[in-house]
């Protein structure tokens, strides 16, 4: 009972605050009376599935991506647009190049798509390759990416 409150705390603290560190999502928790060491947040963040993205006031700032339905939130949505640089096709690969740091964002976000056409996607520290399944596919998931980027 306790977890499942603090969990929901701690989406809500990161909806609303730019959160960078165990630290001040520590202080954040404590603020609320939930009296928590940084290793009961360190494995709350893994539980939750945290990661980090590029914040506006701060470096980066951790956030959320819900894993029950195959929509993405607009919220994902900007962070694809605010990470993205560009999106190329090649035969049946579409590169999709992104600020440093951000290619496993954006892997996630397509992951999270499910588009039929594509078979995988390997993310590295600023791009992400995904494999379709034929050159015309490619072409068709490059332009569905694109139109997140409008």
């Amino acid at each position: 009972m306790m977890r499942s409150g603090r969990h929901a705390a701690i989406l809500e603290i990161i909806a609303n605050k730019e959160i960078e560190t165990q630290e001040e999502l520590c202080a954040e928790l404590n603020k609320r009376n939930y009296s928590v060491t940084q290793a009961t947040v360190s494995r709350d963040i893994k539980e939750l599935r945290l990661f980090k993205v590029a914040g506006t006031g701060k470096k980066y700032k951790y956030a959320y991506l819900d894993e029950g339905s195959n929509k993405i939130s607009p919220k994902m949505q900007n962070l694809f647009r605010e990470c993205v640089l560009s999106i190329r096709f090649a035969l049946n690969q579409v590169i999709v190049k992104t600020l440093r740091g951000n290619g496993s964002n954006a892997g996630m976000i397509v992951d999270k798509l499910n588009l039929p056409e594509v078979i995988g996607t390997l993310a590295g520290d600023d791009t992400l390759l995904i494999v379709a399944e034929s050159e015309e596919k490619a072409e068709i998931v490059a332009e569905k990416l694109n139109e997140f980027l409008k």
